[in-house]
C-alpha cells in the first residue's frame, strides 16, 4: 500500500440505501466531502455496509457522480456480506474503476444482507473468513490488488497475531487497526511484522461506543476524551505510521486541527 505520502486516511462513508427520497441530495453531500478530502491531501477510505446496515455501494457512489479515484490515495473496503455474483461484480468494476487497494474484513453481517458461501471462494469453514476472501482475490486477481486486514488488539494478543500471520499468508500486505487511544502492546508487536502498519483513531466523542464495540468499560482516563489530543498521541507513539481517522466530523475545522495538514 502506498499511503506513506498521504498524511492521513479519512473515512468517508456512502449514502444509506433506505433514504430513497433524499438519495440525490447525499450524493452530492459525498462528493463534495470526497472532494475535501481530495483537497485536504488525504486518502480516502469507504466501509463497506458498516455496523450491518445496507449503504449504497462505493462503485455505484463513483459512477453516478463521475468520480475519478487516485489509486495511491483510495482504499476500498470489502466484506463477506455478499453473494458470490456480487463479489465478483464488484471486484471487476474495481479494477476497471483503477482501485487498487482493498481492506479485506470479515464484517459485521445483519439481517437485510446476504451472507456468502465458503465454499464458493474456497473456503473450508462453516463461516467466509476473512483470510478466505484474500485469498480468493488474491489468486483470482493476481497482482491486480493491494490486500490489507484488520487488527483487533482487544483480543487476546498471541490469538489476533497468529489470524494476522494467517491473512498475511493469504495476502495481506498491510494492517488496519481497530481504535486505539494511546500506545498499544499488541500494535507494538505488529510494526515488527513485515507489513505496513496503519493505525486508527477513533474522531467521534461518543468514547462509549466505540468501549462498547469492543466490549470494554470506560475507564476514567478517557471520561473526557478529545480526539485530536489523541491524534498527537498516536503520533508521538507512532510516528512512522499512517493513521486512520474513523467518526471524524465533516463540520469540523480538521484542516486547521490535524498536525500533518493544519495550515
Amino acid at each position: 500500500m502506498n499511503m506513506k505520502n498521504a498524511p492521513y486516511i479519512i473515512e468517508l462513508l456512502t449514502p444509506r440505501a433506505d433514504q430513497e427520497e433524499r438519495r440525490e441530495q447525499l450524493l452530492d453531500r459525498f462528493a463534495l466531502r470526497f472532494q475535501r478530502v481530495m483537497e485536504s491531501g488525504c486518502a480516502i477510505s469507504i466501509p463497506d455496509n458498516p455496523m450491518g446496515k445496507r449503504r449504497m455501494s462505493i462503485i455505484e457512489c463513483l459512477e453516478r457522480r463521475g468520480i475519478t479515484v487516485d489509486p495511491e490515495r483510495f482504499i476500498m473496503n470489502l466484506n463477506t456480506f455478499h453473494t458470490k455474483s456480487e463479489l465478483d461484480e464488484i471486484l471487476r468494476k474495481a479494477s476497471a474503476l483503477k482501485i487498487s487497494n482493498i481492506l479485506v474484513i470479515r464484517g459485521d453481517g445483519g439481517p437485510d444482507l446476504p451472507r456468502l458461501e465458503p465454499e464458493t471462494i474456497g473456503g473450508t469453514y462453516n463461516i467466509a473468513t476473512s483470510f478466505d476472501l484474500i485469498r480468493y482475490i488474491s489468486e483470482t486477481y493476481p497482482a491486480q490488488f493491494t490486500l490489507g486486514a484488520a487488527f483487533n488488539p482487544y483480543n487476546r494478543m498471541d490469538f489476533e497475531l497468529k489470524k494476522m500471520e494467517q491473512k498475511i499468508r493469504s495476502g495481506a500486505s498491510f494492517a488496519v487497526t481497530q481504535p486505539i487511544t494511546g500506545k498499544d502492546e499488541s500494535v507494538d508487536e505488529l510494526t515488527s511484522y513485515n507489513i505496513d502498519v496503519v493505525v486508527e483513531a477513533w474522531m467521534s466523542t461518543n468514547i462509549d461506543l466505540l468501549f462498547r464495540s469492543v466490549g470494554k468499560e470506560v475507564d476514567e482516563q478517557h471520561r473526557h476524551y478529545d480526539p485530536y489530543r489523541c491524534v498527537d498521541t498516536l503520533h508521538h507513539h507512532y510516528p512512522n505510521s499512517c493513521m486512520y481517522l474513523a467518526m471524524l466530523d465533516f463540520k469540523d475545522d480538521w484542516e486547521q486541527l490535524l498536525p500533518r495538514i493544519a495550515r
